[in-house]
């Protein structure tokens, strides 16, 4: 029997590197699964779209590179795998990467960067109008902080605030804590405007702070992606079916 295609979707952005870290999890995808097609695909901003891709495509597992479930893989995505699949094409949406703990990726990345055992984290994620998505962010924050043995806090890119006071009070909680040094720790699959954004502020406010690297192909990004895509075709759907987020439509 022939496995489903596998489409990685991100986000998409106007900063190449953004488009550089995704072909790299693409192709670590690929070769986690021998014998698996895996293609990449966008929401927005660079191609191929993620429409032009289910079009052309047989049966598939969509894989949202995204850490938090909000509008885009509750709304956005759902209904782009009912305008673009065919009558008879099975299309399976996955629930996005964060849905896996990555707890373990973020240490290892923040290890990598040189962590010290007086640093204070911040741990830095997209922000959402979906209150759930955030709430996600600061549940990953605490596991972060359990798993280190220090002080965590979150700030949202898209919500630093009138002259970045949300970041401001994120520090000042750190440093209350006897941080003695900000470590960011980015909750993206890859550096681009937004994490630029924080880290310029953040250089600001403590020219020494560090950041560390964004999740990118990590060894358990790309297991989550293969764990997703095993569960998604171990769940068995009708020739009729598209399930797209846990949502069937005939």
């Amino acid at each position: 029997m022939h496995s489903p295609k596998l489409v990685l979707v991100a986000h998409g952005s106007r900063d190449p590197r953004f488009a550089a870290t995704a072909r790299r999890v693409r192709s670590a995808v690929a070769a986690a699964m021998p014998g698996i097609d895996v293609e990449l695909s966008y929401l927005d901003l660079n191609d191929p779209a993620i429409g032009t891709v289910i079009a052309r495509s047989g049966d598939c597992v969509v894989v949202p590179l995204l850490f938090a479930e909000g509008f885009h893989s509750k709304i956005d995505l759902p209904a782009i795998v009912v305008d673009n699949a065919r009558p008879g094409q099975r299309v399976v949406q996955t629930p996005v990467i964060g849905s896996h703990s990555l707890t373990g990726a973020l240490a290892d990345r923040l290890a990598e960067a040189g962590l010290r055992e007086d640093d204070g984290v911040l741990l830095c994620a997209v922000g959402s109008s979906d209150a759930s998505a955030d709430r996600h962010a600061r549940r990953r924050s605490i596991e972060l902080s359990t798993l280190l043995h220090r002080p965590v806090d979150v700030v949202f890119a898209t919500k630093l605030g009138s002259r970045d006071n949300a970041l401001r009070s994120s520090v000042r909680r750190l440093k209350a804590a006897g941080a003695e040094r900000i470590v960011l720790s980015p909750y993206f699959l890859s550096a681009g405007l937004l994490t630029e954004r924080v880290e310029t502020a953040l250089d600001r406010l403590c020219p020494d702070a560090l950041v560390a690297g964004p999740l990118g192909a990590h060894p358990d990004v790309v297991d989550t992606v293969v764990e997703l895509y095993a569960d998604a075709i171990g769940g068995g759907t009708r020739d009729d079916e598209i399930l797209s987020g846990g949502f069937r439509y005939s």
